[in-house]
């Protein structure tokens, strides 16, 4: 299975996808949880963006994941439900907009494969969080490894200076095991590097995130 902690490979400069096509709808209510969750943004929120952290949630559910939001204690850009929710197969969830910086890796940590080992990785990256219990009871669905891969495609489309996909196990690997080995990273890199469109993948982006909400994005 191997070891999340080393987890990381780089996006080619020389090239972009062909598609960047994501099925995304906000969250219910989370703009109003975004001044205690997230922050400005110390680089330009384009040209800035330098890696994508792949994280799990170690729970069962989206409306626990995004309860850490509303506290306040920690945020994310996307979040990919579970096999068991209803959204599961049709759209991932979009929390914090891509411009602010989310709170998904402690301010200290940091890896030298990662931006030559700057520290503040939240601002100059984006989060993804994917529902699952890490634990062999509930393995990662294949649509749930699809449309993550897809998220990263868009990201690696839209932002020039990404070069890193990494886990949070390797940037803070003391107290982090996340996605766990039960994630399967040599399939999901294959997707992100390769291609693939997950199944029910929009050919545009959900209409509720091109009226209004769009230009926090």
């Amino acid at each position: 299975m191997g070891e999340p902690r080393t987890w990381q490979f780089d996006l080619p400069a020389s090239e972009t996808p062909a598609d960047g096509d994501l099925p995304e709808r906000w969250y219910p209510g989370i703009r109003e949880s975004w001044d205690k969750c997230t922050s400005t943004r110390l680089y330009d929120p384009i040209e800035g963006i330098r890696a994508v952290v792949i994280h799990g949630t170690a729970g069962s559910s989206s409306s626990g994941a995004v309860s850490v939001m509303h506290q306040g204690k920690a945020s994310f850009h996307w979040l990919v439900p579970d096999e068991n929710e209803e959204a599961h197969g049709e759209h991932v969830w979009a929390c914090a907009p891509e411009t602010r910086a989310a709170w998904h890796v402690r301010n200290d940590k940091s890896h030298p494969d990662v931006w030559n080992g700057e520290n503040k990785v939240n601002h100059f990256s984006l989060g993804i969080e994917v529902v699952n219990a890490q634990d062999l009871r509930d393995p990662f669905s294949e649509w749930q490894v699809e449309i993550t891969a897809a998220i990263v495609r868009y990201c690696w489309l839209k932002y020039p200076n990404l070069r890193h996909v990494v886990t949070h196990a390797k940037l803070d690997p003391k107290r982090r095991s996340d996605p766990t080995k039960l994630f399967p990273w040599d399939r999901f890199k294959a997707l992100v590097l390769e291609g693939g469109n997950p199944r029910r993948l929009a050919s545009e982006r959900i209409e509720d995130l091109e009226g209004g909400y769009a230009l926090y994005g």
